[in-house]
């Protein structure tokens, strides 16, 4: 397949991954050239590139893009627009699994319905090089196809998705769901559904936020398999992320270690894949363990691994370390908008408001709350952001299409 993209940049700029990863996960056919690279250089027709021009993009059409923003890559893609309408039945939050369902569903119940995302479609589960346990796709399937696909089925029904916004702040007056996004656009809506996830779980060692994208990446890290072949890759984690991206990356790098915390990885991990690395030559599995330090200049160059059983250290060389250990929910705006969340950040919701029964305090209307309302009515929590959800993309499906189901029922009584 010809490249609608191709990238030409250094391995280790935090810049060059940002746009890999956004690519991949837009199922948007790219091509990473190294800027060392001569014969690479020549087939892009580029004799040399500066380091000031970096990364740098070169489309189909001839176009080339200096050091663009993901916001210039999805205006040249056709994907950025304004919203169509002053006002909308259901704005939805996160364009994940549970936030594109929702769009499906509301769109072809005939709602107008807008999407909100501020990077790009599939959530966490975009970045999965496979999704192997999800209905209906017996072979598995990438997860950038799988959601560029709900994407084109939400669109064809009519729901417009804003790509590339971030919402910084939200409004609830009666009846109605203000959403401020960071370049100046207001969302006004009928109801609303946050669908915005969870943002991975950082290892909280220094230095970390200087090597991300660099040499540390979080997830599964899809988009990076092409570059690491032949190295050593060291993925953090031992639930079904890490798992994943242990067997995206053991067909090409040299090894693949695992630092897991847990004593035993089978307590966390679907069994297909915790079978499929114990029979991986390359693979170890280093259990009991934590990286507790980074090393290297530009990029990272070495990790320090500790055994927290038998305190005993050991230092590795590394250019891949692929942190997948959990995430937290993005909800730092819930509390100046009046949105109950637990002492995790979780967004409560349904009868979790009133564990006794009944309607919680300060609630206005004269019923209790929907299953997946908020505390403020009209709004409602679906997928990963909400407190008790099933942490599967099957399940983030399922709250997306019942979530319209009572955003249904909450605007008939409205």
């Amino acid at each position: 397949m010809r490249p609608a993209v191709t990238v030409v940049g250094r391995p280790g700029s935090a810049d060059g991954w940002a746009i890999r990863d956004f690519l991949y996960r837009s199922d948007v056919p790219f091509r990473w050239i190294d800027a060392d690279d001569p014969a690479g250089l020549a087939a892009a027709g580029e004799a040399g590139v500066d380091d000031a021009r970096l990364p740098l993009c070169i489309f189909a059409d001839g176009t080339r893009m200096e050091r663009p923003s993901i916001r210039r890559i999805t205006e040249k893609l056709g994907w950025f627009r304004n919203p169509s309408r002053t006002e909308y039945d259901v704005a939805i939050y996160g364009a994940g699994p549970a936030g594109l369902s929702a769009a499906v569903y509301g769109a072809a119940d005939g709602l107008k319905t807008v999407v909100v995302e501020r990077w790009a479609v599939g959530g966490q589960a975009g970045s999965s090089s496979r999704v192997e346990n999800y209905l209906g796709f017996p072979g598995g399937i990438s997860g950038a196809e799988l959601f560029e696909r709900a994407r084109e089925q939400a669109e064809r029904f009519g729901a417009e998705i804003l790509l590339a916004r971030e919402g910084v702040r939200a409004e609830f007056p009666a009846g109605k769901g203000v959403g401020h996004l960071a370049d100046g656009t207001m969302i006004v809506a009928r109801a609303s559904v946050c669908a915005t996830g969870v943002a991975y779980r950082r290892l909280g060692v220094p230095g970390e936020n200087r090597f991300a994208g660099a040499g540390v990446y979080y997830g599964a890290g899809a988009s990076e398999a092409a570059l690491a072949g032949g190295d050593d890759v060291f993925v953090v984690g031992a639930g079904n992320s890490a798992g994943q991206a242990v067997m995206h990356f053991a067909p090409v790098a040299r090894r693949v270690t695992m630092v897991a915390r847990e004593r035993d990885v089978d307590e966390a991990m679907s069994a297909y894949l915790v079978d499929r690395i114990r029979h991986a030559a390359n693979v170890e599995v280093m259990t009991c363990c934590n990286v507790v330090a980074l090393h290297g200049d530009a990029r990272l160059e070495e990790i320090t691994i500790r055994n927290w059983d038998t305190g005993t250290e050991r230092r590795a060389r590394t250019r891949w370390l692929f942190v997948c250990i959990g995430g937290e929910p993005q909800t730092a705006w819930a509390d100046a908008a009046g949105i109950a969340r637990d002492e995790k950040g979780y967004i409560v919701t349904g009868s979790d408001l009133a564990p006794a029964g009944g309607r919680p305090h300060g609630w206005p209307l004269d019923r209790a709350p929907f299953h997946l309302e908020t505390s403020v009515p009209g709004v409602f929590a679906a997928g990963d952001v909400r407190r008790g959800s099933v942490k599967r993309c099957a399940s983030a499906v399922g709250e997306g299409a019942m979530a319209i189901a009572f955003v249904n029922r909450y605007l008939a009584g409205n």
